[in-house]
């Protein structure tokens, strides 16, 4: 009897001591890590298509569009500060037209939030957007010859808001925020001010037009499967002056990944500023081609 309660005490101790050991190693393997992450991922797609004695007629054209996109994520107990940058631009050409922009902008944010240890935490945040070169209209003059008119360039026009207000991440796909904003849009250049910046109700000419209102920010990432991602931005502003109009960017991004440096992508773009446009602007992209991560 002596040997059995012996027996059971060693056992039971034992057992113990293996529990023990692996909840210590259980919790050190779901310890948070904190500091920095950095990503930085490119996309390169091109198309070309050139035609000889083609029956069914048709014209030469190529198209070429560069996508670079980079966050850096700085993650610690109480605080998470996320930066992330966006640059797009393209070109097409056709038969003997000029080469012309397809895709063109520069997108900044970044966005500091406090852990309250809840799903609602504080924020502020800063975002700025603009366009890397000038975009043209393109017209003919008496004698056939191409007529380009410059209607935009780099911080003309500029966006950019400032906000703070809380911030939500119900679950790990998707977080919202939602705040007070201060907007501004610029134009550096007085002869694109009367369109993106100058109050007509004023004499004088303001490049710089400023509104406060409220800011939602909506973000979701998820897999749909192992190889296709989808995401959207959906980022909507609201004038305290002008209530009743809200301006609205939603971008989404479809992307498959078919092998380690092949990707192919559809992005839906929609903006509406009444400000800038009374109707609303729509632009797809359906692209395939090259993609590298540099970190």
């Amino acid at each position: 009897a002596l040997i059995m309660k012996k027996y059971v005490s060693w056992t039971l101790l034992t057992a113990v001591i293996l529990t023990a050991s692996a909840i210590a190693q259980e919790a050190e393997k779901e310890a948070p890590k904190f500091g920095w992450t950095e990503s930085l991922v490119g996309n390169l797609n091109f198309t070309q298509t050139s035609l000889s004695n083609w029956s069914a007629g048709g014209d030469d054209n190529w198209n070429w569009q560069l996508d670079i996109n980079g966050k850096a994520v700085n993650d610690q107990e109480k605080i998470n500060w996320s930066n992330a940058a966006k640059i797009s631009y393209g070109q097409t050409k056709i038969a003997d037209q000029s080469s012309r922009k397809s895709a063109d902008e520069i997108r900044l944010e970044s966005v500091m939030a406090y852990k309250l240890g809840t799903l609602i935490n504080p924020y502020v945040a800063v975002t700025g957007i603009s366009q890397v070169t000038s975009s043209y209209t393109f017209s003919e003059d008496a004698n056939g010859n191409e007529v380009k008119t410059e209607i935009s360039k780099f911080l003309n026009p500029g966006f950019f808001t400032e906000s703070f207000g809380i911030a939500i991440k119900p679950i790990p796909e998707f977080q919202t925020r939602l705040g007070l904003a201060f907007k501004q849009t610029v134009a550096t250049d007085e002869t694109f001010a009367p369109a993106y910046s100058d109050d007509p109700d004023t004499p004088e000419l303001e490049k710089v037009r400023s509104e406060v209102g409220m800011e939602s920010v909506s973000d979701y990432s998820r897999k749909v499967s192992e190889n296709i991602l989808y995401t959207f931005k959906l980022e909507m502003f609201s004038a305290f002056s002008a209530a009743d109009e809200i301006d609205v960017r939603w971008d989404n991004v479809l992307s498959a990944k078919v092998s380690k440096l092949v990707a192919v992508s559809f992005n839906l773009q929609l903006f509406y500023d009444k400000d800038i446009s009374p109707k609303r602007q729509l632009k797809q992209v359906l692209a395939a081609g090259l993609t590298y991560s540099f970190l």
